[in-house]
């Protein structure tokens, strides 16, 4: 039985303040009865979470918590006491992030980027702001890789993410080609692995698939659109960014392509799907 993670457990009797539910050792933890479902039955496997409640007891819930054990995600503080600051995980007990934990003073009702950890001194489960060491160098060929992402803070060379919920990436400024909140989640593609296990991140495809997808997903905006776009070779890259979400790099490419096969006409101030 894993603190943090949702186990599959069987149910094993039914009592007032619950059910209990048992794993395969023979271990037992309740299912309080706000959780219990009138069509649960003795020995019907049930998916719970299990962590503890603020009397140390193992307890199970059929909630879904914001963040899993390793994961990484951007919780709300709810208030902040002698011991460390309590965040919102989605769970009717607030998790702790002890002050040892934290990189800075928390403000109630703020944002911040947590991983959920467990204790093996405490058997306890914690918050922790320490995630850059949790973050692990890539030793995966991930190079042009399609991954999942989360976005995390801007700083002086772009916007950090989260690779894989497991890897530090970057995507550099000049490869932003569309701004997500903090905290979401989105497909990317990596750019490069570096040797210290870090990666180079961008939202595009690093092959020639890429033009194609452009091309396609540009004569439908142009569809959308009555047929025309005031955009051209002469539009700035953020007002190409802001109504495309492309690079203006990728933008010249896709509408040289739709060009060439007679899709479009160049305008003075835009592009137009061509007639007939």
């Amino acid at each position: 039985m894993q603190l943090g993670v949702v186990n599959k457990l069987k149910i094993n009797r039914f009592t007032p303040p619950g059910a209990f539910l048992e794993d395969k050792d023979g271990n037992e933890v309740l299912l309080p009865n706000k959780y219990v479902e009138e069509h649960f039955e003795l020995d019907d496997e049930v998916d719970v979470f299990v962590f503890k409640d603020s009397e140390n007891r193992i307890v199970s819930s059929t909630e879904i918590p914001h963040l899993y054990l390793g994961d990484f995600r951007y919780l709300t503080v709810i208030h902040v006491n002698p011991y460390g600051a309590f965040v919102d995980w989605g769970l009717d007990k607030d998790l702790l992030v002890p002050f040892s934990e934290q990189l800075h003073r928390l403000e109630q009702e703020e944002k911040y980027l947590f991983s959920l950890q467990y204790d093996n001194a405490t058997d306890r489960l914690y918050g922790t702001m320490r995630v850059k060491k949790l973050l692990e160098p890539c030793a995966e060929d991930l190079n042009g890789q399609e991954v999942d992402i989360m976005i995390c803070e801007e700083n002086a060379l772009g916007i950090s993410v989260i690779v894989n919920n497991r890897y530090d990436g970057l995507i550099f400024r000049n490869n932003i080609s569309k701004v997500l909140p903090r905290g979401s989640f989105a497909k990317a593609y990596v750019r490069l692995v570096r040797e210290d296990g870090k990666l180079d991140i961008q939202f595009e495809p690093l092959t020639f698939e890429k033009f194609d997808q452009a091309s396609f997903f540009l004569l439908e905006e142009l569809q959308a659109n009555d047929g025309y776009l005031p955009l051209n070779d002469h539009s700035g890259p953020d007002d190409i960014r802001e109504q495309l979400g492309m690079s203006k790099k990728l933008f010249k490419q896709a509408v040289g392509k739709l060009y060439k096969q007679q899709k479009i006409t160049i305008e003075e101030k835009g592009i137009r799907i061509k007639n007939g």
